[in-house]
């Protein structure tokens, strides 16, 4: 496996990032995953035009976009793969311990690794832990991910793939990486992102081609929608058949089935849409 390290091509084994980079010591760093087919990246311009948000929103210097595209092409044609996960990493570089940055200059890693089709259905539990909508890092993609480790374990512990977060008022916001949707009388809704949730890739995509509505929602519709669906980089659109105890044993709905069908379509019409 070849992942790209700073500038350039190198075996997984050889490459080394310094013990003190930023990234590792304090989380100071941002990260895309972008779903790669036969080689070929989907959506990589938005991602990318995300990865430049991250960055301005975090305070790391302004990410050379090309280069960063260049890296991936790299990856990829060095590591040929029918589906993958293809993972940029952007850290705030070697620094000192603590909360300031060095002058060092960052690090870029982009690796890849294989993926797997989802299955059409998973299972979903709701922890007790909010998302902060008002917090500094709200919004953005950053490798400060520890409490989504932690309910991430907790949905596995039950059964489940993934776990479902309100925010502070309430409100259902996230998962720990994939935003959700329900389906209330036949039509389909979603978080707003002032909700505290990521500005998802594949969210954004399916509120264009469904015609989602984005509605603030308490987190106890999960006890009343009629589908409810996932949807990130890997799983697309993906319907939910548990939320907690609660069984949706149609799953995935008419309503899911058919944004699943038209996310498939129109993202095999535009690999960069």
């Amino acid at each position: 496996m070849k992942i790209w390290l700073n500038g350039g091509l190198q075996d997984l084994d050889d490459a080394r990032v310094s013990v003190l980079d930023h990234g590792l010591t304090v989380g100071d760093g941002i990260f895309e995953t972008v779903k790669t087919v036969e080689g070929r990246p989907f959506a990589l311009t938005r991602h990318l035009t995300r990865l430049a948000q991250s960055a301005r929103g975090l305070g790391l210097p302004e990410p050379d976009l090309d280069a960063v595209r260049h890296a991936c092409a790299a990856v990829l044609d060095a590591n040929p793969l029918p589906l993958g996960r293809l993972r940029i990493t952007y850290t705030g570089g070697l620094s000192p311990l603590g909360s300031d940055r060095g002058d060092q200059g960052t690090t870029l890693v982009v690796a890849l690794g294989e993926a797997k089709r989802r299955p059409d259905t998973t299972a979903v539990i709701t922890v007790p832990w909010t998302r902060n909508e008002r917090g500094a890092l709200t919004g953005l993609k950053t490798t400060s991910y520890a409490e989504n480790v932690v309910a991430l374990a907790r949905a596995h512990e039950h059964g489940a793939s993934e776990a479902l977060f309100a925010n502070t008022v309430g409100q259902l916001c996230e998962g720990t990486g994939s935003n959700v949707f329900v389906v209330l009388d036949g039509e389909i809704h979603t978080p707003p992102v002032a909700s505290g949730c990521l500005a998802g890739i594949t969210r954004a995509l399916a509120v264009e081609w469904t015609g989602a509505r984005e509605t603030d929602l308490p987190l106890d519709v999960l006890d009343r929608a009629d589908e409810v669906f996932l949807t990130s980089t890997l799983r697309d659109v993906q319907g939910v058949h548990r939320v907690d105890g609660r069984q949706l044993p149609a799953a995935p709905g008419p309503v899911t089935a058919k944004a699943m069908r038209i996310f498939d379509e129109r993202a095999a019409d535009d690999l960069d849409p």
